[in-house]
């Protein structure tokens, strides 16, 4: 592990590859209708099991709680973002505005 616990730019991959998986998951989750539609619950354990397997690759390397902290980031802005366009969901200004706000957390905790 490196003394600071930066990791390479292998390990940032592995998190957003996880994080692109976790918004896999959660919609996923979505079409599976209560667990009654089985074609998507093969695509929700494919999405979670990918989330789960990149998050350990990063974690080999990154602090526990920033890798957390980010990929619960990229989920909460994938998701929200695909619920905004695919699903047509509405949506206001400061619900824009705070998801911008949780890419620049998930920017500055990268950097910092």
């Amino acid at each position: 592990m490196n003394p600071k616990g930066a990791g390479g730019i292998t390990d940032w991959c592995f998190l957003f590859l996880a994080g692109l998986f976790e918004i896999g998951w959660i919609i996923s989750l979505k079409y599976t209708h209560g667990f009654t539609r089985w074609f998507p619950i093969v695509f929700y354990v494919v999405f979670g099991a990918g989330a789960a397997y990149f998050l350990s690759l990063a974690l080999r390397s990154l602090p526990l709680s920033l890798t957390y902290a980010i990929w619960m980031g990229i989920g909460i802005t994938g998701s929200n973002l695909v619920s905004i366009t695919l699903f047509k969901e509405s949506y206001s200004f400061l619900q824009v505005f705070f998801i911008l706000m949780i890419l620049c957390g998930i920017i500055g905790l990268r950097f910092s």
